[in-house]
């Protein structure tokens, strides 16, 4: 019996009956079809536990939310503290601390940028990026990157990959474009014709397995977008919050972006909001028609007073002098392993602790990602480009850890390989 205190099951293999018939059949199905049969269950610093009592190091972070760690104590702590005075307050009124973080987040940012609208989750803060855009510039039209990721909400599913578009019909290919990243005469195409919004792009598209923007790249947009109007989103999802090594990954690279898109890793997986960062002309709508977007949970005053000491940890020096340790240290030892395996493992993307795996297999990262597992690590293949494997060490990683995975790292690596070249790949990919 696994009690809860809240819930109960029989065992791993009823609940697992109940989540396909409740919940989610198709999902529930890939990770055991995949030779991942993890339910998550306890949960603490870089580290959870299956139902069966297995730990595993997270090196998925669900997408970077919680790169202070699991359940981290300092978030705790602010949670219940708050707790004594808010709730999700009411999204009618000037509220508290959405006041109070609003300020924080754009002391953060550029010198441009004047105001935080907020969300509940990535999606909808995308959501809201492209209408503030759409307002600003009075056009519809969207360009992104193919293979590019920034939600399943309405608009933010229409300008990701039509993986998931399609099957919602919300593909709109007149209204949503798409061009190859790092490709600046694409986006000069795209944009020449002025009828442009906005460009949204992510600073290092994570589902398309994080490829690095060439050099100039990102500035190149930017000016492109100068020269025809056009506004630039910066989807910080995933590269916010100190992940490069600062902390906002666009501020690295030296861009003013127009617009902000802030999400996951915002609360440390503690209490969902997500922000969006905009300048003071993106901004008009709220002086026009504040009612013009509406969340209820949307910056949940909770959510606000966690989001303000994540950003007080995530800017202390020592935090910063960890991620850049933490940035050496692992792109020394993978490099080790590489030279081990060179025609295997042939790629190393690296921003910080921004990482993907790449390996030479239309699905190599599948089969890394399985023997990490058995060899107790998680980390996740690229949903857009299976031959890359996400690997996302948080920001609070100890030395002892670190070096743990990378042992482990090596021995998954090697041990995938030889399932590439065996006589039972398939069964393996299944």
């Amino acid at each position: 019996m696994y009690d809860y205190g809240f819930f109960s099951y029989e065992s791993k293999d009823e609940f697992l009956d109940r989540s396909r018939e409740f919940w989610n059949p198709d999902k529930t199905d890939f990770w055991q079809d995949a030779g991942v049969d993890l339910v998550i269950d306890r949960r603490e610093g870089y580290f959870f536990w299956d139902m069966a009592g297995r730990r595993l190091v997270d090196l998925h972070l669900n997408g970077g939310t919680y790169n202070l760690g699991h359940r981290n104590p300092e978030l705790i702590a602010t949670l219940e503290q708050a707790m004594q005075r808010f709730d999700i307050g009411n999204h009618h009124f000037p509220a508290l601390a959405r006041t109070a973080l609003a300020e924080a987040l754009v002391k953060t940012c550029a010198p441009n940028m004047r105001r935080v609208v907020y969300g509940a989750g990535g999606g909808e803060a995308t959501d809201i990026a492209i209408k503030t855009a759409r307002h600003t510039r009075q056009r519809r039209k969207i360009v992104s990157i193919v293979k590019g990721y920034h939600g399943h909400t309405g608009l933010a599913v229409s300008a990701g990959d039509d993986r998931f578009s399609k099957l919602f019909l919300a593909d709109r290919p007149d209204e949503f474009v798409q061009v190859p990243f790092n490709d600046l005469d694409a986006m000069e195409a795209a944009l020449r014709g002025g009828d442009v919004a906005a460009v949204l792009l992510e600073t290092i598209p994570a589902t398309y397995g994080f490829p690095l923007p060439e050099p100039g790249y990102l500035q190149g947009v930017k000016r492109l977008c100068e020269r025809f109007g056009a506004l630039y989103i910066a989807d910080e999802v995933q590269t916010g919050l100190m992940r490069t090594g600062e902390m906002w990954g666009i501020s690295k690279a030296g861009v003013e972006p127009d617009i902000m898109v802030i999400g996951k890793g915002i609360t440390g997986g503690m209490y969902p909001i997500s922000c969006v960062v905009l300048s003071e002309e993106c901004s008009a709508w709220l002086k026009e028609d504040g009612f013009g977007h509406i969340s209820t949970g949307g910056g949940a005053e909770l959510g606000c007073v966690v989001a303000l000491k994540v950003l007080e940890i995530c800017g202390r020096p020592e935090v910063r002098s960890m991620v850049h340790y933490i940035s050496d240290r692992f792109g020394r030892g993978l490099r080790a392993i590489q030279e081990l395996y060179p025609d295997w493992f042939v790629g190393i993307r690296q921003d910080g602790v921004v990482m993907g795996l790449e390996f030479e297999h239309p699905e190599g990262a599948k089969l890394v990602m399985r023997r990490l597992y058995e060899n107790g690590v998680w980390a996740i293949f690229s949903t857009l480009d299976p031959r890359v494997l996400q690997f996302k060490p948080g920001l609070l990683l100890g030395p002892d850890l670190v070096d743990e995975v990378l042992d482990r790292t090596g021995v998954a690596i090697g041990r995938a390989l030889a399932d590439a070249r065996g006589p039972d790949r398939r069964a393996v990919l299944r």
